[in-house]
């Protein structure tokens, strides 16, 4: 581990000289790519460890016929609602607006109301944004790019 740490200060340190400008940059670039991971993940319907999302649970037999058409989180993976956006000091990938409170519940498994009239339910885990090794290639990646010009 000892080499590893000299490792990190000497680019801690590369990354201090960059301008703010160039920071920002890179920290808009890693976001972007990010995000592009992310949503490549949640499509696949996999966690950030690699594990299936738990299924949806079983509707009634008096609920609408037929099947459930559509993905789980489609919508909420589009640009729309999944915002990258890099600063001088960080790199940040956000779910906005009212969809941020029900990726929250599905992220940490939270008791919701699924409408308005329904009775409170606990939400099963299915973590939607995380670190993986993958996002961790993507980032150095991007500062091996950016250092290498």
């Amino acid at each position: 581990m000892s080499e590893l740490s000299a490792f990190d200060t000497r680019l801690a340190g590369l990354i201090a000289a960059l301008s703010p400008q160039s920071r920002k940059a890179m920290a808009a670039t890693i976001a972007k790519r990010l995000r592009k991971h992310q949503q490549q993940r949640i499509k696949q319907q996999v966690t950030p460890d690699g594990k299936p999302f738990t299924p949806r649970r079983p509707q009634s037999l008096r609920a609408k016929k037929g099947r459930i058409k559509r993905e789980m989180f489609a919508k909420l993976r589009t640009a729309k609602y999944m915002k990258a956006k890099g600063t001088a000091d960080d790199a940040v990938v956000e779910f906005t607006g009212q969809v941020q409170r029900m990726a929250k519940v599905h992220q940490f498994g939270l008791r919701d109301r699924p409408s308005v009239r329904a009775k409170e339910m606990q939400y099963p885990a299915r973590p939607l944004l995380g670190l993986d090794a993958e996002d961790m290639k993507i980032v150095e990646d991007v500062l091996m790019e950016l250092l290498n010009q």
